[in-house]
């Protein structure tokens, strides 16, 4: 036992441990301060950051629609909660790579070799995703917030501010995704509907017609290739295959 200690204590002198030092000191440099500040601000998006996944980019669409696919075919646990949220994340990976490709090139890559400030770089980020946002976004969603917010009436598309956008951004995704939702629920409220009427006709009105509906309803899911239609439409949704 004395011998396994000794060994702890040596290995523990010759590797050195790492320590942090957080203080609050004076300065008269303005310099220090407008990093501290630049420092803080950075700080502030990383806890916005599933904030902006969520609400400036599709996942709100496909996560609502993956939602209303398995309310409409009465599996409420499955697939689990993970896995519906991990599919919808990346898909938005693959439906938002042009936009970050260019966010990337355009602001990321030239302010890390600092030919561009932040707020340079901030600016030309912000065109690619102002872009996709506006073709995704109706012109009565987006009148109704600039009317709501009292500005002046933009000229062009390209004078609409963040603040106005992205509300509007996000009503129109709700709305499109509820449509879509409509729309895949229709078939399979038909399949109950069938059942409930054969199962009434027969006397068996004690059998509950979703355990009987459940597997014609699985059935034509898997016939149709149900997942492959619903990523397919909803990609094509947003104009990446155009």
């Amino acid at each position: 036992m004395a011998i396994f200690m000794w060994m702890i204590n040596e290995s523990s002198a010759q590797v050195p441990l790492p320590s942090l030092q957080i203080g609050v000191k004076g300065t008269t440099n303005p310099d220090e301060v407008a990093v501290t500040l630049e420092v803080i601000a950075l700080l502030t998006v990383l806890t916005l950051a599933p904030a902006i996944l969520m609400l400036m980019t599709c996942f709100t669409r496909i996560i609502i629609v993956f939602g209303f696919l398995r309310q409409a075919i009465g599996l409420q646990g499955t697939p689990p909660n993970q896995i519906v949220a991990g599919l919808a994340l990346f898909m938005t990976f693959f439906i938002m790579a042009p936009v970050w490709d260019q966010v990337y090139k355009n602001a990321l890559r030239p302010y890390i070799d600092k030919e561009i400030s932040y707020k340079d770089a901030f600016e030309k980020a912000k065109i690619p995703v102002r872009k996709f946002m506006l073709i995704n976004t109706r012109e009565k969603d987006l009148a109704l917030f600039v009317k709501a917010s009292k500005i002046e009436r933009p000229k062009n598309k390209d004078d609409v501010a963040l603040s106005v956008l992205i509300p509007a951004f996000v009503i129109s995704e709700l709305k499109t995704a509820f449509i879509i939702g409509f729309v895949i629920y229709t078939p399979f409220l038909v399949i109950d509907m069938v059942v409930a009427s054969v199962l009434l006709s027969m006397g068996m009105m004690m059998l509950p017609p979703v355990m009987i509906s459940l597997p014609f309803k699985l059935m034509l899911f898997v016939l149709v290739d149900g997942w492959g239609l619903i990523s397919e439409s909803l990609i094509k949704s947003f104009g990446v295959f155009k």
